[in-house]
């Protein structure tokens, strides 16, 4: 495998993205998500810089993995925390570290920036192996849950 490069998302890469999306929804909730729904969010991410941005992975010149970051104001830090969604990596690539690269992209960006507060995610309670990448590269879990309400309900 050549050395990967991470890099910010291209509108090039939408095609990648939407499909990431649609590929991870149905594997880890079984869920059959809308393309067209998931092709203008994605490209409303792209056109509003406010709902934030994608990181992806390429190898050997193809996009192999991509996750999307989305923005918190924290008054309680006086910054953003950067929030890491939409994680896909292909399955031929997993387990080579290609998250492990993205995540220290991210990193070293918010390091850089002191108006960045930190970097959180959310994982499934189930997803085990996730949740111990997520602590190989540092992260605490905190001692909160997540709860929401939302108009938009997702049938399995």
């Amino acid at each position: 495998m050549t050395q990967p490069l991470v890099r910010r998302a291209l509108d090039g890469d939408i095609p990648s993205i939407v499909r990431f999306n649609l590929s991870m929804a149905l594997e880890t909730e079984s869920l059959v998500l809308e393309p067209d729904i998931i092709q203008k969010g994605v490209e409303t991410v792209f056109r509003e810089n406010s709902h934030g941005f994608y990181i992806v992975c390429e190898v050997e010149e193809q996009v192999q993995a991509c996750l999307m970051i989305t923005y918190e104001w924290s008054d309680w830090r006086n910054g953003l925390f950067w929030w890491i969604q939409s994680v896909y990596v292909e399955k031929d690539f997993r387990k080579k570290g290609l998250y492990k690269l993205m995540y220290s992209f991210i990193k070293s960006l918010t390091d850089k920036n002191d108006g960045i507060a930190g970097v959180r995610l959310y994982v499934d309670d189930d997803n085990r192996k996730a949740q111990n990448v997520y602590k190989k590269l540092g992260m605490l879990k905190t001692n909160y849950q997540l709860f929401e309400y939302s108009k938009v309900n997702l049938k399995k």
